[in-house]
């Protein structure tokens, strides 16, 4: 899968990386906006834009929130690169709908705006958005507890470590696509914990770090100390939650699976700290808004999402060291040959 999606976005976007920078009065200026440079999901994105920027001749301004949730910090950066006169701005939002209005300003200044990872709420607001499939994402993991567990799916205890009360649109896609996976029927698509199945002891938010998910954790078996089944939003927060179990002594008898892929996350699979994941790959999805970006100030092509999609899919793929019947994935070895960060 991973050498057809590179062949894909060659093919996709060779036309657009051949431009040369000589062909520009200037070099153009591309801004990217990361929720956090704790992160490293973040960090290997913005690695990536480094990269495309340099090898395209394009001059690359980085910005990212004090934490996870700044959304004034974004406000700020975008502001200042409409001021700069920035031919595009990606950006992965904190808040998918508070960061609206400016982004509709950049847009009115002829800026093309890339949502990377998390789409802005609504889509549209962005000229596009590339990302990995995230309702897709928690479905594998969901779906790979489930036929883990079998009968004893139907009695489980299930924690979902979510990210922040704003619910931003990834945040909803990983937890809704993790209950559909797992057989839970979700009342709203839209609206995170508003499911009426008795498996599920609770949600917490973490914050997308380790000591978030430590802490939602611990509130959660105290609701409820048989936990069996724990979804988190991130790799971080899959690793707190499991300090938390190990503190318990329940380390060993629950499932922890997550998303994201990161190198540290993949370890942690092979370690069994989580039990599953599902693979995301930042350092592309920069890589492609940065050369989007350049096809625009050349020539005005916007990007187009991948077919029957309503953004461009960068793929994904699930993590673990213990198949399933029916259910693809590849294992640690082979994760931490593609791994991130």
């Amino acid at each position: 899968m991973w050498s057809r999606l590179l062949m894909a976005a060659s093919v996709a976007w060779a036309g657009w990386a051949a431009t040369s920078p000589a062909q520009a009065a200037e070099r153009p200026i591309v801004g990217i906006v990361i929720k956090t440079s704790t992160n490293p999901f973040f960090v290997k994105m913005k690695e990536g834009a480094e990269a495309a920027a340099a090898r395209l001749g394009m001059e690359l301004r980085s910005f990212a929130g004090k934490m996870d949730g700044d959304t004034d910090a974004q406000v700020t950066a975008v502001e200042s690169l409409i001021a700069a006169g920035a031919k595009g701005i990606l950006i992965t939002p904190s808040d998918s709908r508070a960061i609206v209005p400016v982004l509709e300003q950049a847009r009115a200044k002829g800026i093309l705006v890339i949502a990377l990872d998390t789409p802005l709420d609504p889509p549209s607001a962005a000229d596009a958005t590339f990302a990995t499939d995230n309702v897709l994402a928690g479905r594998l993991v969901g779906e790979w507890a489930a036929k883990t567990l079998g009968a004893n799916a139907r009695s489980a205890k299930v924690a979902l470590l979510d990210l922040n009360v704003n619910q931003i649109s990834v945040d909803v896609a990983r937890d809704q696509g993790f209950l559909q996976g797992f057989g839970v029927n979700v009342a709203d698509p839209a609206v995170i914990g508003d499911e009426k199945d008795s498996r599920i002891v609770g949600h917490d938010v973490t914050l997308g770090n380790e000591e978030g998910g430590r802490r939602a954790m611990e509130n959660l078996l105290q609701r409820d100390p048989y936990v069996s089944v724990v979804y988190a939003i991130n790799e971080p927060a899959a690793a707190g939650a499991y300090e938390a179990l190990r503190s318990i002594g329940r380390d060993k008898d629950v499932l922890v699976v997550a998303v994201d892929g990161g190198c540290p996350g993949v370890r942690n699979v092979k370690d069994g700290v989580i039990a599953a994941t599902a693979m995301q790959f930042p350092l592309l999805m920069a890589q492609m808004g940065v050369e989007a970006v350049l096809k625009y100030a050349t020539d005005g092509t916007k990007p187009k999402p991948t077919d029957g999609q309503d953004f461009v899919n960068t793929g994904v793929e699930l993590v673990t060291d213990r198949p399933v019947p029916g259910l693809p994935s590849i294992d640690t070895g082979a994760a931490l040959k593609k791994c991130w960060g």
